[in-house]
């Protein structure tokens, strides 16, 4: 019996002593994730199971990430795969209504100028000295997409998963703190107080079916490298659309949506390992996601300070840093922020079609990359 405790003793004695300072730094990252989901409520539904995915990943000697571990199990299945991010863009397609953006098809125009960032970047970190393919992962993070980040890292830097998906995701959620002060920097009181009136045309159901086959077909002969993400995203608005399969629509919305979710959340919390994670390029890598973020907010302000200009003034350019993919909680910004200089100014529909605009935009930046370094014999 003595022996039997001794030897109990002893694997909780193994266990503490192979705690490393590293480990113990990415369990402390973790909590910070978590608080951020829990007390904060940016994006709890992706940072609470990233968040304890990273602790349960670095507790010493529990193998989740090992051969035949839980966490690898995920990995392999959902994202080396990459079915996890297109099942995500399933869901996203059946919650996304483009009616905004087809009442008012320019404002397409935004959601092109949010993507200017991810170029910059990319061509910012091929000048600091990451290679090509980790280039266009890093400058991918500029997307505000969490999905499209992992896609595109999985398939060309997996080793930068980690860093990518956090700094994807991690932004995305911090989107209400990181716009409004550019916002406010790159316009005058004039521009923030422009209303802009709502088309009196409706979208007939016709147009709403055609429009994603429409696009898939269009985007998808363009940069066919995007087929995957495009195809998908166009599939779930598909389908809420022709109200024909409401069973298959909530499905990919609900139980679809909340279930690859968590597996996802928890495998990107799987590759926040310390000895892994925490290299100076991590931290790079943070600093050039966040600058991805502020230069996609800065170009599509600019936009929409020029199309302001070209319209005498009937464009509100706060509704430019919409143009990412960070839906809907960029639109809900630019709301806040148009309201704070007039609280009559209702500019939500407007930024809503920026944003849908944004998520078509993204993946065709994605697919572009990618079909470019196909046609250069990569990948």
């Amino acid at each position: 019996m003595l022996n039997l405790i001794q030897s109990g003793l002893g694997g909780l004695i193994m266990g503490v002593s192979a705690l490393t300072l590293e480990n113990g730094v990415m369990i402390l990252a973790g909590g910070m994730l978590l608080y951020l989901g829990i007390r904060k409520d940016y994006e709890p539904l992706l940072l609470v199971p990233i968040g304890f995915g990273a602790i349960l990943v670095n507790m010493p000697l529990s193998g989740m990430m090992g051969e035949g571990g839980l966490f690898k199990q995920f990995y392999d299945f959902g994202v080396i795969t990459e079915v996890f991010p297109c099942l995500i863009f399933v869901g996203i397609g059946a919650m996304t209504d483009f009616s905004p953006l087809l009442e008012n098809p320019k404002i397409l125009l935004l959601g092109a100028a949010g993507q200017f960032g991810i170029f910059l970047t990319l061509l910012l970190a091929l000048g600091l000295g990451f290679n090509l393919l980790d280039a266009v992962s890093i400058g991918i993070i500029g997307a505000c997409d969490g999905p499209t980040s992992i896609y595109v890292t999985s398939k060309y830097a997996p080793h930068l998963l980690g860093a990518v998906s956090v700094a994807a995701y991690s932004y995305m959620a911090l989107v209400p703190l990181i716009q409004p002060p550019i916002m406010k920097l790159l316009t005058t009181e004039r521009e923030k107080r422009v209303k802009m009136p709502y088309p009196e045309r409706s979208v007939s159901p016709n147009l709403k079916i055609i429009f994603p086959i429409a696009v898939t077909i269009i985007t998808c002969l363009i940069a066919p490298m995007g087929t995957p993400l495009m195809g998908m995203l166009m599939l779930g608005n598909l389908m809420k659309e022709s109200g024909v399969v409401n069973r298959l629509t909530k499905a990919s919305e609900n139980e679809i949506a909340n279930v690859v979710t968590l597996l996802l959340g928890l495998s990107i919390g799987a590759t926040m390992e310390g000895s892994a994670f925490l290299k100076p390029q991590t931290i790079l890598i943070l600093g050039l996601g966040f600058l991805a973020i502020c230069l996609d907010t800065v170009t599509g302000v600019l936009f929409g300070k020029l199309m302001c200009f070209l319209t005498n003034g009937k464009v509100n350019p706060l509704v430019g840093a919409a143009g990412i993919s960070a839906y809907p909680m960029a639109a809900r910004v630019v709301q806040t922020e148009g309201r704070r200089y007039d609280t009559n100014n209702w500019l939500l529909m407007h930024a809503m079609g920026a944003n849908t605009g944004g998520q078509i935009g993204s993946i065709m930046a994605a697919a572009i990359m990618l079909s470019v370094l196909k046609g250069l014999g990569i990948g």
